[in-house]
């Protein structure tokens, strides 16, 4: 019996054993896992972390805090202004200006000379033909039938050859903007006008006529000096959007060939194309009140890459919104190739359990 009861005893012991060993080992792996796991963990923070700190870097360096290489122009004499005993239009220096100079210099003013020398020679030569003197008894012809069908038909034909470049022109100045047009926002005031380039982010400055002093100083015609012109780049089209904000004003440059109504509660639309650096006058073309004859447009006209620079002076991207879209775009891809990095951490992390389990056969051993 002795020995029946020790066999008992250490049956019971050695199975206690085993039921302790099984026990452990579960509980060694879960505590493992926690260990693995923070491992893992911190790749996909770091590169989500990552992207932020990539985008504000992007966008840094598309928008500039600002540029000092800006430097206003000096206006050219006799160039974008009135001379003293001028007789015609200004140079032009857009397509539809010069289009339109064309037209007036080649058509137009020879078709009005001819007639009116036509005209006048006609006159002068009834009057003498048939005066008074030289007709005691006057002419009673009431009608000519070839004389009326040559005075009719010739006019028409005139004003056909007219009509076909004046359409033309006509259609040119309304064409619809293209798509990279640099859009500029004018808006008028009694008495003087504000300017917004909402694609490259600056908001509305206003623009005021200097003093005769000032404009003296500055090197710049009286009456037409401005402390803030309106800047655009040579060779790119530029829209206008044209409004008013107490009365009817009408923004006027000649040298553009431009001119377009600032009418409150309503925004109109003209374009022009600069294809000459320099500095381009105009007025308010509009009676808006007392000051309407105060009201100066100054527009400088610059290289590209001079014009880039004053943006960034005014704090605003060259490009436009086309950058700051495609800042997060250049950002992106890093969360996507941090986690391939990632995925060999986790991976040691799961093989944890997988180890447990061969433990578990050597404790029953």
């Amino acid at each position: 019996m002795k020995s029946l009861k020790t066999l008992v005893i250490a049956a019971a012991l050695s199975l206690g054993a085993v039921g302790a060993g099984h026990a452990q080992a579960p509980a060694a792996a879960p505590a493992a896992a926690p260990a693995a796991a923070p491992v893992a963990n911190p790749a996909p923070v770091s590169a989500d972390a990552a992207a932020p700190a990539a985008a504000p870097a992007a966008t840094e360096a598309a928008v500039p805090a600002g540029d000092a290489t800006y430097v206003p122009m000096k206006p050219t004499p006799g160039v974008g202004q009135p001379i003293d005993a001028g007789i015609d239009f200004q140079p032009q220096v857009s397509p539809v200006g010069e289009q339109a100079y064309w037209f007036n210099h080649v058509i137009l003013l020879p078709v009005i000379t001819v007639i009116t020398l036509f005209v006048l020679g006609l006159l002068l030569w009834v009057v003498f033909r048939y005066r008074a003197k030289a007709n005691p008894v006057p002419s009673k012809t009431t009608h000519n039938t070839f004389i009326e069908v040559i005075w009719t038909a010739i006019p028409v034909l005139i004003l056909a050859v007219i009509a076909v470049p004046s359409i033309r022109l006509l259609a040119q100045q309304y064409e619809p903007p293209k798509k990279e047009a640099l859009t500029i926002k004018v808006t008028g005031y009694q008495w003087y006008w504000g300017y917004a380039y909402p694609d490259q982010g600056i908001g509305e400055y206003v623009s005021k006529m200097l003093t005769k002093e000032q404009a003296d100083a500055a090197g710049e015609p009286h009456q037409l000096a401005v402390d803030n012109r309106m800047v655009v780049p040579v060779g790119r089209q530029v829209k206008l959007i044209i409004t008013g904000a107490d009365v009817i004003h009408s923004f006027a440059v000649p040298a553009f060939w431009t001119k377009m109504d600032a009418v409150p509660g309503r925004a109109n639309e003209t374009t022009f194309t600069a294809n000459k650096v320099g500095v381009y006058y105009g007025q308010c073309s509009e009676l808006c009140g007392v000051d309407h004859g105060y009201m100066p447009i100054a527009v400088e006209v610059l290289p590209v890459d001079k014009w880039e620079a004053w943006v960034r002076s005014k704090g605003g991207n060259p490009a436009g919104p086309v950058v700051a879209a495609a800042a997060p775009a250049v950002a992106a891809p890093t969360p996507a190739a941090a986690a391939p990095a990632a995925t060999p951490a986790a991976t040691t992390t799961e093989a944890a359990p997988a180890a447990a389990p061969a433990a578990a056969p050597a404790a029953k051993n």
